[in-house]
Protein backbone atom coordinates (compact mmCIF):
# COMPACT_ATOMS: atom_id res chain seq x y z
CA UNK A 1 0.00 0.00 0.00
CA UNK A 2 2.88 2.37 0.76
CA UNK A 3 4.42 1.63 -2.65
CA UNK A 4 1.10 2.38 -4.37
CA UNK A 5 0.73 5.68 -2.52
CA UNK A 6 4.32 6.69 -3.26
CA UNK A 7 3.95 5.72 -6.92
CA UNK A 8 0.67 7.64 -7.25
CA UNK A 9 2.26 10.80 -5.80
CA UNK A 10 5.28 10.40 -8.08
CA UNK A 11 3.12 9.79 -11.18
CA UNK A 12 1.14 12.98 -10.47
CA UNK A 13 4.35 14.94 -11.05
CA UNK A 14 5.54 13.07 -14.16
CA UNK A 15 5.53 15.08 -17.38
CA UNK A 16 4.20 12.16 -19.43
CA UNK A 17 1.22 11.42 -17.16
CA UNK A 18 -2.05 13.30 -17.68
CA UNK A 19 -3.94 12.11 -14.58
CA UNK A 20 -3.74 9.66 -11.65
CA UNK A 21 -6.59 7.95 -9.82
CA UNK A 22 -5.80 6.54 -6.38
CA UNK A 23 -8.08 6.80 -3.31
CA UNK A 24 -5.08 7.75 -1.16
CA UNK A 25 -4.63 11.03 -3.03
CA UNK A 26 -6.36 14.01 -1.49
CA UNK A 27 -7.83 15.07 -4.86
CA UNK A 28 -9.53 11.69 -5.39
CA UNK A 29 -13.35 11.97 -5.21
CA UNK A 30 -13.50 9.14 -2.64
CA UNK A 31 -10.56 10.26 -0.50
CA UNK A 32 -12.69 11.23 2.53
CA UNK A 33 -14.62 7.97 2.38
CA UNK A 34 -11.39 6.00 1.98
CA UNK A 35 -10.00 7.70 5.09
CA UNK A 36 -13.21 6.88 6.95
CA UNK A 37 -13.45 3.21 6.00
CA UNK A 38 -9.85 2.08 5.47
CA UNK A 39 -6.98 1.81 7.92
CA UNK A 40 -4.85 4.97 7.89
CA UNK A 41 -2.36 4.75 5.05
CA UNK A 42 -3.83 1.52 3.65
CA UNK A 43 -5.58 2.64 0.48
CA UNK A 44 -4.81 -0.55 -1.44
CA UNK A 45 -2.29 -1.54 -4.10
CA UNK A 46 -4.35 -0.54 -7.16
CA UNK A 47 -4.17 2.67 -9.15
CA UNK A 48 -4.82 3.89 -12.64
CA UNK A 49 -3.20 6.68 -14.61
CA UNK A 50 -3.31 8.24 -18.04
CA UNK A 51 -0.32 8.19 -20.36
CA UNK A 52 0.14 11.38 -22.36
CA UNK A 53 -0.48 10.50 -26.01
CA UNK A 54 -3.41 8.10 -25.77
CA UNK A 55 -3.76 4.51 -26.93
CA UNK A 56 -0.50 4.21 -28.88
CA UNK A 57 1.55 5.82 -26.13
CA UNK A 58 -0.06 3.47 -23.62
CA UNK A 59 0.85 0.49 -25.78
CA UNK A 60 4.45 1.70 -25.99
CA UNK A 61 4.49 2.10 -22.18
CA UNK A 62 3.20 -1.45 -21.68
CA UNK A 63 5.77 -2.83 -24.14
CA UNK A 64 8.60 -0.89 -22.46
CA UNK A 65 8.27 -1.86 -18.80
CA UNK A 66 11.01 -4.22 -17.69
CA UNK A 67 10.44 -4.78 -13.97
CA UNK A 68 6.64 -4.73 -14.10
CA UNK A 69 4.79 -7.57 -15.83
CA UNK A 70 2.03 -7.16 -18.41
CA UNK A 71 -0.73 -9.25 -16.81
CA UNK A 72 -4.43 -8.85 -16.08
CA UNK A 73 -4.07 -10.24 -12.53
CA UNK A 74 -4.39 -8.01 -9.49
CA UNK A 75 -3.08 -8.32 -5.95
CA UNK A 76 0.16 -10.10 -6.80
CA UNK A 77 3.40 -9.47 -4.90
CA UNK A 78 5.00 -8.20 -8.12
CA UNK A 79 4.01 -5.06 -9.99
CA UNK A 80 1.55 -5.71 -12.82
CA UNK A 81 0.38 -3.36 -15.57
CA UNK A 82 -2.31 -3.55 -18.23
CA UNK A 83 -3.98 -1.21 -20.70
CA UNK A 84 -7.71 -2.01 -20.48
CA UNK A 85 -8.67 -0.27 -23.75
CA UNK A 86 -6.30 -2.54 -25.69
CA UNK A 87 -6.92 -5.76 -23.73
CA UNK A 88 -9.69 -6.49 -21.23
CA UNK A 89 -12.13 -3.99 -22.78
CA UNK A 90 -11.04 -4.10 -26.43
CA UNK A 91 -14.27 -5.79 -27.52
CA UNK A 92 -16.29 -2.72 -26.46
CA UNK A 93 -16.82 0.28 -28.71
CA UNK A 94 -15.60 3.72 -27.62
CA UNK A 95 -18.87 4.71 -25.93
CA UNK A 96 -19.09 1.41 -24.06
CA UNK A 97 -15.50 1.76 -22.89
CA UNK A 98 -16.13 5.28 -21.61
CA UNK A 99 -19.32 4.25 -19.85
CA UNK A 100 -17.35 1.54 -18.05
CA UNK A 101 -14.71 4.07 -16.98
CA UNK A 102 -12.06 3.00 -19.47
CA UNK A 103 -10.20 5.63 -21.46
CA UNK A 104 -7.71 5.04 -24.26
CA UNK A 105 -4.73 6.35 -22.27
CA UNK A 106 -5.56 4.43 -19.07
CA UNK A 107 -3.01 2.12 -17.50
CA UNK A 108 -4.09 -0.04 -14.55
CA UNK A 109 -1.39 -0.91 -12.04
CA UNK A 110 -1.35 -3.48 -9.28
CA UNK A 111 1.68 -2.25 -7.33
CA UNK A 112 3.95 -4.90 -5.89
CA UNK A 113 6.53 -5.15 -3.14
CA UNK A 114 9.62 -4.34 -5.19
CA UNK A 115 11.69 -1.41 -3.94
CA UNK A 116 9.75 1.76 -4.82
CA UNK A 117 12.77 3.37 -6.45
CA UNK A 118 13.06 0.38 -8.81
CA UNK A 119 9.36 0.68 -9.71
CA UNK A 120 9.73 4.41 -10.35
CA UNK A 121 12.84 3.87 -12.48
CA UNK A 122 11.04 1.26 -14.57
CA UNK A 123 7.98 3.46 -15.04
CA UNK A 124 10.13 6.49 -15.84
CA UNK A 125 12.05 4.76 -18.62
CA UNK A 126 8.81 3.25 -20.00
CA UNK A 127 7.04 6.63 -19.87
CA UNK A 128 9.95 8.23 -21.71
CA UNK A 129 9.79 5.54 -24.40
CA UNK A 130 6.01 5.91 -24.60
CA UNK A 131 6.50 9.37 -26.07
CA UNK A 132 8.78 8.23 -28.91
CA UNK A 133 7.55 9.25 -32.34
CA UNK A 134 7.13 6.17 -34.52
Amino acid sequence: CQNARDLAIWLEQHENVTWVSYPGLMNHPSYKLACQYLKPGFFGPMLTFGVKGGLQAGERFINSVQLASHLANVGDSKTLVIQPAATTHQQLNDDEQLSSGVTKEMIRVSVGIEHIEDIKADFHQALQLSQAIV
